[in-house]
């Protein structure tokens, strides 16, 4: 029968197993093709990953911490807040920001995809993007919290927010102690991409 031996001849068999390996392997070829500039694709990755998120998620935590106004307006209309920040664009267009207390804890999933604020955070790691943590965040988000880190209080409530192609979440995480009269730059390098997305808190001064 045809599938009784290896078809080294098969195009699946032309690229490596390992996801990184595959992405550069097609990279290589795209490229070979003219059909990409390895240039504008380093230009891209660098974008989201240095310099649109999760920097611009950090500043707009830093001063809703710093400034009630400000923290109040994010929780009321997220969207125009981020927005008049210059922080909009694709997979960002519509935010909604949910607030960590002692009484509350949030943490955000998309249980069908990826969907993921961009603008804000960058480029979404990995493990979001998982069939595991999409699926057992809902169950038993405290084990999984606890898998990341994060070990609450028994009468602090989780809260899983589900995010879609229509809404996005950013969590505002706790401000931590000791960090009064911490200017809003400073403020910004305590606040971590995964403090954002409720799998971590923010850093100690």
């Amino acid at each position: 029968m045809p599938h009784d031996h290896p078809d080294h001849d098969h195009p699946h068999a032309l690229l490596p197993p390992e996801p990184a390996l595959r992405v550069k392997a097609l990279e290589t070829l795209l490229t070979a093709k003219g059909l990409i500039d390895p240039a504008a694709l380093d230009e891209i990755i660098d974008t989201y990953e240095n310099r649109i998120g999760p920097r611009n998620g950090a500043e707009v935590i830093a001063r809703a911490w710093s400034d009630p106004d400000f923290r109040a307006a994010l929780l009321e209309d997220a969207t125009a807040v981020v927005a008049e920040m210059g922080f909009f664009g694709r997979q960002g267009e519509h935010m909604v920001a949910v607030e960590n207390t002692d009484e509350v804890h949030n943490i955000v999933v998309c249980t069908l995809c990826s969907c993921y604020p961009w603008p804000l955070l960058g480029i979404p790691p990995g493990w979001y993007k998982s069939d595991a943590y999409r699926a057992r965040v809902v169950r038993e988000p405290r084990k999984v919290l606890a898998e990341f880190g994060v070990e609450l209080p028994a009468d602090t409530a989780v809260r899983v927010w589900d995010s879609t192609a229509e809404v996005r979440y950013l969590v505002i995480p706790q401000r931590p102690a000791g960090s009064e009269g911490m200017n809003v730059a400073a403020l910004a390098d305590l606040v971590t991409r995964d403090s954002m997305i409720g799998t971590g808190l923010a850093k100690a001064p």
